[in-house]
């Protein structure tokens, strides 16, 4: 399956109302596991976690962006450019 462009799994094992995951973001692999009765829960929950890791990466490439900003004001300033 795949939510927001990311690929996941989400299957039963053999003890009751437990379900593994699984789902590839960047170059890392997440995995675990959730207990629920329903399947469509698990893989709500499964998506959400996904939802905050896409969020985490968003915030993370602003930080990085923000910090080369900075750098460039800090070298045009030193440079008397400002």
């Amino acid at each position: 399956m795949i939510h927001r462009g990311v690929q996941y799994t989400v299957v039963a094992t053999a003890e009751p109302d437990i379900w593994e995951w699984r789902y590839e973001f960047g170059d890392q692999v997440k995995t675990g596991r959730t207990q629920t009765r329903l399947a469509a829960l698990a893989a709500r929950r499964v998506k959400s976690k996904i939802d905050a890791a896409l969020r985490t990466a968003q915030t993370g490439s602003v930080s990085a962006a923000n910090v080369v900003e900075r750098i460039d004001l800090a070298k045009a300033t030193s440079h008397g450019l400002t």
